[in-house]
C-alpha cells in the first residue's frame, strides 16, 4: 500500500483543455441568450458546471436554464473527445510517481463521457489508482470535497499527500483540505494569482514537474 499519494486536477492540468471549455461555454451562453466575456468564462474554468454558471450570471439569472446551458456545453465540448490533447510530459509525469511509490488519484470536475474521454487521452489508466470526479462529490471546488475524496481514495492522510492543479479554484480546495498545493501555468493562470491563492511551488507544465521530482516538496515526503 502507497504511503504518500499526487492528486491532479486534470483540465488544464494533464490536459491541454481550458481553452477549448472557455469556447464551448461562450457558445453555450451565446445560444441561452447571454453574452459573457471569455476573460471571465477563462477565470472560471474549474469550478463545476453548475458553479460556473451561477458565477458567471449571477444569482438574479434564470436558473431554469442552467439545464440548457450546461446540456449546450457538454455537446459542444463532447465534438472533441476524440481528440483531447494531453500536455508534454503528463503520462511521463503520471508512471513515474508510481514507480517511485506514490498512490495517482485525479481530482476533476469532470464526469461522465467528459471524464473517459480524458483518460483516455492521458493513457495512464494502469498507474491511476482512483478519481474522484464530479459525480463522486456533492460540491466541487474551491470546497475541499474533491480533494478529500481523492484522500479517501488514495488511503493517505493529508499531509501524506499533494495536490497539483493549475487554477486558484484548484489551490483553495487542496488548501482547504489540508493538502499541500502545487502549480502548473498550462491552465492560462498568472504565477501571481496562483501564489495569491496558495500554491506552494508553481512549475511551468509537467515536464518541468518531472524534473523536479528530486527536490522540494516532492523529495520531502519521500525523505519521510
Amino acid at each position: 500500500m502507497a504511503t504518500r499519494a499526487a492528486l491532479f486536477d486534470v483540465d488544464g492540468t494533464l490536459v491541454d483543455t481550458n481553452y477549448l471549455h472557455v469556447t464551448t461555454w461562450w457558445e453555450a451562453f451565446r445560444q441561452a441568450g447571454h453574452t459573457v466575456r471569455m476573460a471571465a468564462i477563462h477565470r472560471a474554468i474549474g469550478l463545476g458546471s453548475g458553479d460556473l454558471i451561477a458565477h458567471l450570471l449571477g444569482d438574479e439569472r434564470d436558473v431554469d436554464q442552467d439545464a440548457e446551458i450546461k446540456a449546450a456545453h457538454a455537446a459542444l465540448y463532447a465534438t472533441f473527445h476524440d481528440r483531447l490533447p494531453v500536455l508534454d510530459g503528463a503520462r511521463d509525469l503520471l508512471r513515474s510517481l508510481a514507480d517511485r511509490g506514490w498512490a495517482i488519484v485525479l481530482a476533476t470536475s469532470a464526469g461522465g463521457a467528459e471524464l473517459a474521454a480524458l483518460r483516455r487521452a492521458i493513457g495512464a489508466d494502469d498507474v491511476i489508482a482512483g478519481v474522484a470526479g464530479a459525480d463522486d462529490v456533492a460540491a466541487g471546488k474551491p470546497g475541499p470535497d474533491p480533494v478529500l475524496r481523492a484522500l479517501d481514495l488514495a488511503g493517505v492522510p493529508a499531509d501524506r499527500a499533494l495536490f497539483v492543479g493549475d487554477t486558484v479554484w484548484d489551490m483553495e480546495a487542496a488548501t482547504k483540505a489540508g493538502v499541500r498545493p502545487l502549480a502548473v501555468l498550462t491552465g492560462g493562470v498568472p504565477r501571481a494569482a496562483l501564489q495569491a491563492g496558495g500554491a506552494e511551488a508553481v512549475f511551468v507544465n509537467p515536464l518541468d514537474v518531472l524534473a523536479n521530482l528530486d527536490t522540494g516538496l516532492f523529495a520531502e515526503l519521500e525523505e519521510r
